[in-house]
């Protein structure tokens, strides 16, 4: 019987990680674990309690329940029980993130979360700090990338599905705002992990982008067995 291995996949916002990570996980029959999922609901969270200062917000945060459950892959992000898994997608969240992620007492109750989650092997992550903070040890790593056009596009149409009318220029702008951000903060910085394969998914489908990565955890296990 193969081994199981631990799949960390980072990259910036609009590359691809949690659809690929997904289907990867369903493809693999691994289990599989959204990280931006729990920053948004953080987010949400500070939003829903109109914005408090650091202090207060820390005291609001450390008191919730932020819970993933799964139900045949179908993942779910709860808030005090409260299913929020929709609401984490709207654009104000998506704005607001990058901020929110940057303060060390979220971060340090969230990686704990998904360090928790990750305990066993056959585990697929996506983020922005898995392969080189929250699962360092993580037997294949990869790192996604892609052009800003490219992403704007897809967070355009993914919006769209939702019902939400953007403009394309603004999504760019936004997205080039969030790396900044997110590459630039002082806690667990979105960086490339030294040993991971750097994939480009512009022009990729989702489909290419899964069986590409799914080709590269099936060598690693190869080796590995």
């Amino acid at each position: 019987m193969d081994i199981k291995i631990n799949i960390a996949i980072d990259g910036p916002a609009g590359s691809g990680k949690s659809t690929t990570a997904k289907l990867l996980a369903n493809k693999l029959s691994y289990n599989y674990l959204d990280t931006g999922a729990t920053y948004r609901a953080a987010t949400y969270l500070w939003l829903s309690e109109n914005k408090p200062e650091i202090d207060k917000f820390k005291l609001i945060f450390n008191a919730a329940n932020i819970e993933i459950r799964f139900d045949n892959f179908k993942q779910l992000t709860l808030l005090n029980g409260q299913d929020i898994s929709k609401e984490i997608r709207e654009q104000e969240v998506t704005s607001n993130v990058s901020y929110v992620s940057s303060l060390d007492f979220i971060r340090e109750k969230l990686v704990k979360l998904q360090r928790d989650f990750s305990e066993n092997k056959g585990v697929i992550v996506d983020g922005r700090d898995i392969g080189t903070v929250v699962l360092p040890n993580a037997e294949l790593k990869i790192y996604l990338v892609a052009s800003i056009e490219e992403r704007a596009r897809r967070r355009a149409l993914e919006l769209d599905k939702l019902g939400v009318k953007v403009v394309l220029e603004d999504i760019k702008l936004d997205i080039e705002r969030r790396d900044k951000l997110d590459s630039e903060r002082e806690i667990s910085p979105l960086k490339k992990a030294n040993d991971a394969l750097e994939v480009d998914t512009t022009g990729m489908t989702i489909g290419d982008q899964v069986n590409h990565i799914y080709e590269l955890a099936l060598k690693k296990i190869n080796e590995l067995n």
